[in-house]
């Protein structure tokens, strides 16, 4: 039975602002930890798959506490190396109503991004596994991270994993030209496919036409073309985007499409839920989560989309950047149950 899954990228310590206030009225922060794949590592964990993460992080305490933040989730440690300096840290100011939210990476020089690709064993990770899961923020890293994850990526393959990404651009840590010029040789190797509304266009080269991010406008034949050229052009067997219609940073819609080669030899897209957000960092990590899960586990690859949007609508209503909800509480808010109603 396939449920291991490996994710390799940096986990963070996240210091954030207490009730919804500035970084200029900040007299302390709010602690936790969270990063993209680790992210992903702790939902699968969540819904009873072998969940393994592979970074390094410092000896010292912080670093010793960031381990342990995971092992508290379920997520298999004994590929994490240790060495190094730094824990990256990202400081967070969640937005509200019209204001943004906002990220303050201190990262540079961190644990991960000096680590040398000969460190990684990952012939030996990928024994016995069935997954193999990473994001666009790893590559963004550095030089090392970057050749680290080629490696991985053609290792993953020459042992028969399914490889997924998330493209996740993030602008404060690459160029577009950057981003493409790394992330397009990768899609070499990538089964499953993931994004949101812009990552194409930044990470691949590739926009959907007449949507517009800004105004909450997204048109769904111009992503169900897009799907159906990153497919062709990468040959993707699964091709997901999370679209998110932006009313406020308090008040999103939110809804997916995908287009695969099982059940969705036509593009379909989920049931949309409007959510009232609490803190949507995490929320396209949940999605994925929920996406490996519902992929490597459910029969219809529908169920598995509809899977993947309840679980990261859900993990978007509660702090922090990991998704704490059940595979009963997934499938209930995916089969409709909606009403926030008081169980008793």
């Amino acid at each position: 039975m396939k449920n291991k899954v490996v994710t390799f990228g940096e986990i963070m310590l996240r210091l954030s602002t207490e009730a919804f206030g500035r970084f200029l009225q900040a007299g302390r922060f709010e602690v936790t930890y969270g990063g993209g794949e680790a992210n992903v590592a702790v939902s699968l964990a969540n819904y009873g798959l072998e969940s393994y993460f592979v970074t390094k992080l410092p000896i010292h305490e912080l670093g010793q506490s960031a381990l342990n933040h995971l092992r508290q989730f379920g997520v298999h440690t004994e590929y994490i190396l240790r060495g190094g300096d730094r824990l990256g840290i990202y400081f967070l100011e969640p937005g509200v109503s019209q204001r943004p939210s906002k990220v303050i990476y201190d990262r540079a020089n961190s644990a991960i991004s000096l680590m040398m690709p000969s460190e990684i064993n990952w012939e030996e990770i990928f024994d016995d596994k069935d997954w193999f899961h990473f994001t666009g923020i790893t590559p963004a890293l550095g030089e090392n991270a970057s050749e680290s994850l080629l490696s991985a990526v053609k290792t993953a393959k020459k042992k028969g994993l399914v490889v997924s990404c998330d493209l996740n651009f993030r602008k404060k840590m690459w160029t577009e030209h950057k981003a493409q010029s790394t992330m397009i040789p990768l899609m070499e190797y990538v089964d499953v496919c993931i994004a949101n509304e812009e990552d194409a266009e930044k990470s691949l080269g590739m926009k959907p036409e007449k949507s517009s991010i800004e105004d909450a406008r997204l048109d769904e034949l111009g992503y169900f073309e897009l799907m159906s050229e990153m497919k062709r052009r990468f040959s993707f067997s699964t091709v997901a985007i999370t679209l998110r219609e932006s009313y406020s940073a308090s008040r999103n819609g939110w809804s997916a499409v995908m287009l695969d080669e099982k059940d969705c030899l036509k593009a379909q897209r989920s049931k949309r839920y409007e959510i009232q957000i609490v803190d949507r960092v995490g929320g396209g990590d949940s999605f994925a989560g929920g996406l490996i899960y519902g992929l490597m586990k459910m029969e219809n690859t529908k169920d598995a989309l509809e899977f993947a949007v309840a679980a990261s609508c859900l993990k978007q209503t509660i702090p922090g950047d990991f998704n704490h909800f059940s595979i009963d509480e997934v499938e209930k808010l995916a089969k409709g149950y909606s009403s926030g109603r008081v169980e008793r």
